[in-house]
């Protein structure tokens, strides 16, 4: 039952579809999500420790890693060509991976326009900007 419950949740949580013709299979049992949000929660989970050990690289970059997953799901969605499950997991495993950097950036974003706010408020701006070293 607790198998089913989180299966659930990743449904949920990924929005996913859970085709059966796009979902990979172990021991003859479908997964709980389809293969390209496999994808996408092998590259979240990855990202996050790739982030951590060697950083996170330009916002173009990552930007140019999130775009194999929109291109093959549109022209996926647009036309008649039909992806496979090997490029799915693929193309969401970057996504992911990006996913994980672009909440890095959005964090930093957030920190940057909270301290330049209250840099409005605040008559000492200088110690603003040691509060946000702290969340950078």
């Amino acid at each position: 039952m607790e198998h089913n419950k989180f299966g659930r949740f990743l449904r949920i949580f990924f929005g996913c579809h859970a085709r059966p013709d796009r979902s990979f299979y172990f021991q003859g049992k479908q997964f709980p999500i389809c293969a390209r949000c496999t994808g996408e929660l092998i590259g979240i989970l990855s990202g996050i420790p790739i982030a951590v050990c060697l950083g996170y690289p330009r916002f173009w970059i990552v930007i140019l890693m999130m775009m194999p997953l929109v291109i093959d799901g549109f022209i996926q969605r647009l036309t008649t060509y039909e992806s496979n499950n090997m490029r799915r997991l693929l193309t969401g495993i970057l996504f992911g991976i990006a996913f994980v950097f672009m909440l890095i950036y959005f964090h930093r974003t957030c920190v940057h326009i909270a301290g330049g706010i209250l840099k409005l408020i605040v008559k000492d701006p200088q110690k603003i900007d040691k509060a946000m070293e702290l969340f950078l």
